[in-house]
């Protein structure tokens, strides 16, 4: 049986993981027999959205604290992830990727991952280990790989022409395909980036899953 880590970044699509993507990541993983743990940045939020009406709320939340509420209490800080230990790790997506993980939802190509996350995806890149990419995580694929990725976020165009500005390629892609780089094992999907219900989300991470375990 694989061993996959999961990253999270929160618990939220405004602010944090997008609950459906990650719920659908650890369900596929086990559909195709493989166990995960779930990781998360021991960080404060950038900022706490209600997502009922779409404002910033004035609170505090923790990265950690908060994704623990998907992964039901099972789950330990970034810090904790040796990659030595798993056979492949996933991100899904949800603006906690680009605000949490990452500076990309504000600087965009001038946006840094976070220190402690770039780290440990190297170390999975160095060790030839997959990593998969869902919905926006994949904006951080140029800013953690030296040589160029090929990868897809779908088919926006404007986040697309700022991750090849950073330096990977950008694949067009519908919300039900994946895109692999064989060479960087790198596999992404758009998931709601594109996605109109959670079956169309699902038929893209089953088959970004598939492809992950596969390359491991």
């Amino acid at each position: 049986m694989k061993k996959v880590a999961v990253i999270l970044s929160g618990c939220g699509v405004y602010d944090g993981a997008e609950i459906h993507e990650s719920v659908l990541t650890l369900l596929h993983l086990e559909r195709h027999h493989a166990s995960y743990q779930c990781f998360a940045p021991d960080i404060s939020q950038h900022h706490v959205v209600n997502h009922l009406t779409g404002e910033e709320m004035a609170e505090q939340r923790n990265v950690l604290i908060e994704a623990a509420r998907i992964a039901r209490g099972a789950i330990n800080p970034l810090s904790a992830l040796n990659p030595v230990e798993f056979d492949a790790v996933v991100l899904p997506g949800g603006f906690g990727a680009a605000k949490n993980l990452s500076d990309f939802a504000f600087k965009g190509t001038d946006a840094a991952v976070l220190p402690e996350l770039k780290q440990c995806i190297r170390a999975f890149a160095d060790a030839g280990k997959p990593v998969g990419f869902i919905c926006i995580a994949p904006a951080m694929i140029p800013l953690i790989y030296s040589a160029p990725v090929s990868l897809t976020i779908g088919t926006d165009a404007d986040t697309a022409n700022a991750i090849e500005e950073m330096g990977a390629q950008h694949v067009q892609c519908q919300v039900r395909d994946i895109v692999i780089d064989h060479q960087a094992k790198v596999v992404s999907t758009p998931a709601y980036m594109l996605a109109q219900s959670v079956t169309e989300a699902s038929e893209g991470i089953d088959k970004l899953i598939a492809a992950v375990l596969k390359l491991a």
